[in-house]
């Protein structure tokens, strides 16, 4: 199978219980909690979301597993990139999903492993804590070099597994939230050094930007190539950055605000950024849509509108924009396969069933 680009889907395990979640939000929290309850909150808002063919899974089962990666590469997906949570001194959440996946050998389908390394609070998944103070219920921590350490060692295995994404022979590890780690230039040459030594080339870190700028800082940190996640430049680009600013600040402070609701078909036209995208060591990411009120209420970002046309078109502008590169380096992000509470998920649905995939399928498998 031929293909344009190397999409590689973001894939959130948060679809099954855990002990931690059972006590900060209540007994059986999963991601389906906050999409089951949500609620329109303006005419024509598709709220709730229903999943069609795979219905309300549970991911403790591998026959769910298999049954997604199977999706993915009909659609021509080339991986998933699992986020994982290290929250320093050994601490880790819903690791179960990827350690079965490496332990198994299955799904047989590509994967890489993203450091989702920001704090959560009680404003980090539920409704319930937008609008009170907000308080730390697990802290990202970056103790030092032994602590980076521990955490090298325990992914080494997947380093290793034949299935772990690599570009050019190295094993890719992305960073959400390389600004918030003011360590992360030790981090990343300890890395270097622990890869090495353990008979790898190295490893190949991508950090996701905040900003269109954020790349080059990015870069001089000691990160191979930068994921430009363009939300914030898109919304910036619509309504100006200016009153963007302000109403950010009214957001939150008041809990009745405008909604932060924008046009996908506007996004459309200024999610990506030609100048930066089209760098070789800049990897753009897509998005098929976004809907944060399930987890955020008034306070969600909220996209409209998005279709499975739309995204196709998305798609083929993005494409475009990587074709000179070389094919090691034709990596689009996919965000995501499965964020069903921020309504950025490819996976059918009751509206548009496959749609997303076929888009996908469409424009990324060169027949």
């Amino acid at each position: 199978m031929n293909k344009k680009a190397r999409v590689i889907a973001i894939y959130l395990p948060q679809f099954y219980p855990i002990d931690e979640n059972d006590k900060w939000w209540g007994k059986g929290f999963t991601e389906w909690t906050n999409v089951g309850k949500a609620k329109p909150l303006f005419k024509g808002h598709q709220q709730p979301r229903v999943p069609a063919d795979l219905g309300y899974y549970d991911l403790r089962l591998n026959e769910v597993r298999e049954a997604q990666a199977e999706m993915a590469r009909n659609a021509g997906i080339e991986g998933f990139m699992y986020w994982s949570y290290w929250f320093g001194n050994g601490r880790t959440l819903l690791e179960r999903v990827f350690s079965e996946v490496v332990e198994s050998g299955k799904p047989d389908f590509p994967f890489c492993l993203g450091w989702a390394n920001h704090s959560w609070t009680t404003k980090t998944w539920s409704p319930k804590g937008q609008y009170g103070s907000e308080t730390m219920i697990m802290e990202q921590l970056y103790p030092g070099v032994k602590d980076y350490t521990d955490h090298f060692n325990c992914r080494l295995k997947a380093f290793k597994d034949k299935r772990y994404i690599t570009v050019d022979g190295k094993p890719i590890f992305y960073i959400y939230e390389p600004h918030m780690f003011k360590d992360v230039k030790l981090f990343i040459d300890t890395w270097q050094k622990l890869a090495k030594n353990n008979g790898l080339k190295g490893i190949h870190f991508i950090g996701q930007t905040q900003r269109d700028v954020d790349y080059k800082v990015l870069l001089d940190s000691g990160f191979n190539a930068a994921c430009r996640n363009g939300i914030v430049d898109a919304a910036d680009r619509i309504k100006g950055k200016t009153m963007n600013f302000i109403l950010t600040k009214f957001r939150y402070r008041f809990k009745y605000t405008p909604l932060n609701k924008y046009k996908y078909s506007d996004i459309v036209e200024h999610i990506l950024n030609p100048e930066i995208d089209k760098l070789e060591n800049v990897y753009p990411m897509v998005i098929p849509n976004f809907d944060h009120s399930p987890r955020s209420g008034r306070k969600g970002l909220i996209y409209v509108d998005s279709t499975p046309g739309l995204f196709k078109k998305l798609l083929n502008k993005t494409i475009q924009l990587i074709e000179h590169k070389q094919d090691e380096h034709k990596i689009i992000f996919l965000r995501s396969w499965n964020e069903w509470a921020e309504g950025n998920y490819v996976e059918p649905d009751l509206v548009h069933g496959t749609g997303y995939l076929d888009a996908l399928k469409e424009e990324i498998i060169d027949i």
